[in-house]
Formats: C-alpha cells, sequence, structure tokens
C-alpha cells in the first residue's frame, strides 16, 4: 500500500501498448476516488528498455501494471514476489513502497483474480468439471491457476508446440494442477473445446482461425454435441474475434476480455491506493471507449 497523499503516479508499460485500456480505468476511478493528485499513463517499454525505466522512477510512482513481454522480465529487478506470481511464474503489478528512502518494488499477480471474476460475474457457479486452456504463456499459466480456485485442476491444454510450453509445465506442476496437453488442431483438440465447461483462449486474435474452421465442420454433423460451454477470450482488441463471433453464433455464453481487465485492474488500483475499486465507474469507462464488459 502507497501513501495516497501529494503527487502519485502509476502507468501501464508494454509493447505495444497504444491500444492499452488501462489509463481509462484507472483514471476514472482515480477521478471517483477523489484522488486528485493522481495520474495514470501509458509507457511503451520493450524488455531491454525495462532498467532504464525503472531507475528514473521517483518517489512518485505508486505501482505499474504491466503487460506483455514485460510480466516475465520485469521479475529480476523486484525485492519480494507475493506466493500466487511466484507460483504462476507472471508479474502483471508491482507496488512500490518507500521506507527511509529506500525503495522496495512488490511483485504481484491479478490477472488470476481478474479471470476468476469475470468468470463469475458472467454467471459460473464452482466447482468446475472441465475446462479448456489455449496458448502457453503467463495468461495461460493464470489461466490454470483460476481454474484450480474454481475447482478444475485437470484442465485440457491446447499448445501450438509442447516444446515452447516448459514454461507453463513449470507452473501447472507449482500449482498442483495436473493438465492434459492437446495439440493446438485436430480432433483431440475439437473434443476438448466441445466437451468443455469452460474454455479460455489466451492466444492473439487469428491464432484460433483454423479452430473455427475445425469447428464449424465438426458441428455440422447432426450428432455433434449440443450448446458449448462458457468462453473468456482474453483479447479485447480487436473485439469480437473470429474465435469469439463463431462461439456466440452457436448461443454459448462469452465473456469479453474487458471483463478480466476490469475486474484485475480493480484490484491493481485496491493494491496501488489502499481503496476498494468503484467497479461501476470503470465498467463505464470501457463502455465509453466502445468496449463490452459484458
Amino acid at each position: 500500500m502507497t501513501n495516497s497523499s501529494g503527487p502519485r503516479r502509476a502507468a501501464v508499460l508494454g509493447h505495444p501498448i497504444a491500444h492499452s485500456l488501462s489509463p481509462a480505468l484507472h483514471n476514472s476511478a482515480y477521478a471517483k476516488l477523489g484522488l486528485d493528485t493522481w495520474t495514470y499513463d501509458a509507457h511503451d517499454v520493450t524488455s531491454q528498455a525495462l532498467p532504464e525505466f525503472l531507475a528514473q522512477m521517483d518517489s512518485s510512482w505508486a505501482g505499474l501494471s504491466l503487460t506483455m513481454p514485460l510480466k516475465t522480465s520485469i521479475q529480476r529487478h523486484l525485492d519480494v514476489i507475493d506466493p500466487l506470481a511466484e507460483v504462476v511464474g507472471a508479474v502483471n503489478t508491482v507496488i512500490c513502497q518507500y521506507s527511509g528512502g529506500n525503495r522496495m518494488l512488490i511483485g504481484a499477480n491479478t490477472d488470476v483474480y481478474g479471470i476468476v471474476a469475470a468468470l463469475r460475474t458472467a454467471g459460473l457457479t464452482s466447482p468446475i468439471k472441465s475446462a479448456a486452456v489455449l496458448g502457453a504463456g503467463g495468461t495461460a499459466a493464470a489461466a490454470l491457476a483460476a481454474l484450480a480456485e474454481l475447482g478444475c485442476t485437470e484442465p485440457q491444454v491446447l499448445v501450438r508446440s509442447r516444446g515452447r510450453a516448459g514454461a507453463l509445465l513449470r507452473a501447472a506442476d507449482r500449482m498442483g494442477v495436473h493438465p492434459q496437453w492437446r495439440s493446438f488442431a485436430g480432433p483431440d483438440a475439437i473434443s476438448a473445446l466441445v466437451e468443455a465447461d469452460v474454455v479460455i483462449s489466451t492466444v492473439p486474435s487469428g491464432a484460433t482461425d483454423q479452430l473455427v474452421e475445425l469447428l464449424t465442420a465438426s458441428r455440422s454433423d447432426a450428432s455433434a454435441p449440443g450448446k458449448l460451454g462458457m468462453l473468456l477470450d482474453v483479447i479485447y482488441d480487436p473485439w469480437p474475434t473470429n474465435f469469439a463471433a463463431y462461439w456466440s453464433s452457436t448461443g454459448a455464453p462469452i465473456v469479453p476480455g474487458t471483463a478480466m481487465l476490469l475486474h484485475q485492474a480493480g484490484e491493481q488500483l485496491r493494491l496501488m491506493t489502499g481503496k476498494p475499486a468503484p467497479i461501476a465507474v470503470m465498467a463505464g469507462a470501457l463502455e465509453a471507449a466502445g468496449k463490452p464488459v459484458a
């Protein structure tokens, strides 16, 4: 927690960053909470430029939000990493604390909270019996942790390359999750998707186009299963993705990535300011930007 008196700064860092809606979310909350001296900006920062950016931060900084590609590279610069972020292997939040002129950088992960809150707000009840996760990055690891919290510890994980899933495999082992690995394309992938109560896609827009083609073909059969489960597609720009559009066309429930963004940002705000997030106001900021939260 930081002292809210005096000018305070926070920002989202990543590359690219121009599409980020985090400034709209946090600044709308500051206005509602009367934090008139707080500002929140976006900075395009690569992994190579991260040390220089951290070095120039003064005591006015309260915290940082991190997106790709910094969720892993930030960790070597932190003084403390909270247990959840350490288990997941990804940090998307940094809280700056100061004592006696010394600065301490504390890493946290609010993506797990954001996923759980987004699914529950959309009407999901736990325990979840079956789930599928698309992707092998830091957000996929957060999805595994969220699913474990919701009762599913043996999800199907669809990856394009098993050889690039080493970090996710190690994260799953740390959190006591036992995923069943599937190739990103093929009959095993389709069965994993159609049988899941919940599907969480963490891959870029367009990466699922082949899956849409396979799903369309498989579900044209009269014997195909009925309604699909709930989909959370963490991508929100562009929205909807082809994958989300297909899912919605079947009548199945979808949760936009902005819902996860909203709730993880609310938890970030609480950690940085010590105040509860005005979620309704922050949701209004997303809607004003033309992004649905439900």
